[in-house]
């Protein structure tokens, strides 16, 4: 992944100020980062976003006040279609949170332990911030887990946003619900990386969506994938 032109803005959200600065201390250290400020509550978050605009929020789930859920939520829905919101990054220190589909669900991109190291939390802000998807082995099996206990949808009609899709974005889509990586996906349908990216893009301007962690949600909420198990998915791998 090439470097940005201009450095990737990030607020560091977390009511331990030791977390904080750590993250902070870690992340100005690398030339494409910049911490333009720091949060210790849900509302001091919202309200420091809406004024510096950042590119990535890193932002703990349980914090006083408004916790990162309701955090995330509002920052994505302060945007009419989620295009200005910041890309969110959960903080959790388990990686089976019991939190982790409600913050799929308000519009996180992803998630990362707070003891993960350096290199992985420069990795995964400059995932977040290209508009993919992190989310590790057990998140996904966890959110599959989610999926698998809401009603069966099987029977319903698709909703007509996704009756808008191709039959070969319907493909891609379904291989993005695998939680495949571009290169991935190219592979299985024989294809270039770029012809992918262009799929991708276009799913998720017909579907109104932020980015490829909402394009999972979206696949199994509309019933395009239907969980066959608790622990497993048609087609999907879990990892």
């Amino acid at each position: 992944m090439s470097a940005p032109s201009s450095p990737i803005r990030v607020v560091v959200a977390d009511d331990h100020v030791v977390v904080r600065t750590g993250f902070s201390a870690l992340l100005d250290s690398q030339p494409d980062f910049t911490v333009v400020q720091t949060a210790s509550s849900g509302a001091e978050a919202v309200r420091v976003c809406r004024d510096v605009s950042p590119d990535v929020v890193l932002m703990d789930i349980r914090m006083p006040e408004m916790d990162g859920i309701e955090a995330t939520r509002q920052l994505v829905d302060s945007s009419p279609d989620g295009s200005e919101a910041p890309r969110i990054l959960i903080l959790t220190t388990f990686d089976l949170d019991e939190y982790v589909y409600d913050a799929l669900r308000a519009g996180a991109s992803g998630f990362l332990l707070k003891e993960a190291t350096a290199e992985r939390l420069f990795d995964a802000v400059r995932v977040v911030a290209a508009g993919d998807a992190l989310l590790a082995p057990g998140i996904t099996r966890r959110l599959i887990k989610e999926f698998a206990l809401m009603p069966t949808k099987a029977d319903v009609p698709p909703p007509p946003e996704m009756r808008s899709l191709t039959a070969r974005e319907t493909e891609v889509l379904l291989l993005v619900a695998e939680g495949l990586s571009n290169p991935e996906i190219a592979a299985r349908l024989v294809v270039s990386e770029e012809t992918v990216k262009t799929h991708v893009s276009r799913i998720l301007g017909k579907l109104a969506l932020r980015d490829r962690t909402q394009a999972v949600i979206a696949a199994y909420e509309t019933g395009l994938v239907v969980p066959r198990s608790r622990g497993s998915a048609q087609g999907l791998s879990g990892g």
